[in-house]
């Protein structure tokens, strides 16, 4: 199997599939297994505290010495600790799962780093491309967690048209024949979130994973209710409640969330006020819809990592209503690119 792309050039992986970087999902068995199997890992450092990103960077090291990413978030109040950490630790790949800065970017690049950002709109790839990203991850509207409105079909056309540096397409991708569309638009690869939860090497509960798998392609919502932004989740009980809810019982529960978070994280008062501040100054969101900010990682974490379907929310893209089985990753990622490249010679039998 030698589907060569610029993102294997670039990164130094067997295969151009890339695993995304998924809070409370990603950690260091499932990014491990990744990297084993020839993909590319992200481990999800927006859910873990300092310590916790410091001792799982060295637990994937402890399983494999091929390259792997993090995946960062500029805004957080220690990003710059974060970003050294990357850089002593040797971390072949740095994501941004929300907007990077400049100057990280630059930084990492010159520690010899390869910088990903994920994007959702072609003048986003462009900003980042000009500051010197090394290559760009587009989720188009299929996606799961926070997401677009623009399907995948039309969002990944107009990135490639607008930079060129090496595109990965996320968003709606979870076999061979996917893989094989995104190669042919021009892209470097797919990035998989939903399949590879689904899978043997992911640590979510297998209770959880179960109620995955019995889902329709209908049985995923995208709701503002858990954050204030768009986010596509599995229709639940809690979910349906949450699109329910008004006023004042939405923010008391979301406030609750709030502290949760804070004394989960370790994060201060004065960084998150400060982060409500910048996001007020800069966008168009409510004070309510900033409080609700800290309903997605408790409610995700209840839901993706204690099991608890009642009362937690579980991210999730489209691909979920056609998912069935629950491979480990090595038999993944080998079977996408076996499938790959049929699907790529029956197409040069067509000319």
């Amino acid at each position: 199997m030698t589907l060569r792309t610029p993102l294997t050039e670039l990164v130094g992986i067997e295969h151009p599939v890339v695993q995304t970087g998924m809070g409370w999902v990603s950690g260091p068995r499932l990014v491990s297994a990744t990297a084993e199997a020839g993909g590319l890992g992200f481990l999800a450092a927006a859910t873990m505290t300092y310590p916790e990103l410091e001792a799982a960077i060295r637990e994937v090291k402890s399983r494999t010495d091929k390259p792997f990413g993090v995946n960062l978030r500029a805004d957080a109040e220690d990003a710059q600790q974060r970003v050294d950490l990357l850089i002593r630790e040797g971390v072949a790949v740095a994501g941004f799962a929300l907007a990077p800065r400049k100057e990280m970017i630059a930084q990492l690049k010159d520690a010899g780093l390869v910088v990903i950002p994920s994007i959702g709109a072609a003048r986003h790839a462009e900003k980042v491309a000009a500051w010197g990203a090394d290559a760009v991850l587009v989720q188009g509207g299929e996606g799961g967690g926070h997401t677009g409105g623009v399907a995948t079909t039309l969002l990944l056309p107009s990135v490639l048209d607008a930079v060129d540096i090496p595109v990965v397409a996320a968003g709606g991708f979870f076999d061979g024949r996917g893989l094989a569309a995104a190669l042919a638009y021009g892209a470097s690869g797919v990035a998989m979130g939903t399949r590879f939860l689904l899978t043997k090497d992911s640590a979510v509960p297998d209770s959880v994973k179960r109620e995955y798998l019995q889902r329709s392609l209908n049985d995923t919502v995208v709701t503002t209710k858990v954050d204030g932004m768009p986010h596509r989740v599995l229709r639940t009980d809690l979910v349906n409640s949450l699109e329910r809810s008004r006023g004042v019982k939405t923010l008391a529960y979301a406030a609750r969330n709030t502290v949760k978070f804070r004394k989960l994280t370790g994060i201060s008062w004065k960084a998150l006020i400060s982060e409500g501040l910048a996001l007020k100054k800069h966008g168009d969101r409510t004070w309510s819809q900033l409080v609700m900010g800290a309903n997605t990682p408790m409610l995700l974490r209840a839901g993706l990592v204690d099991g608890n379907t009642h009362a937690g929310v579980l991210a999730s893209g489209q691909v979920a209503g056609i998912i069935d089985d629950l491979p480990t990753v090595d038999e993944l990622i080998a079977r996408i690119v076996a499938d790959a490249e049929h699907r790529l010679d029956a197409l040069g039998k067509l000319r």
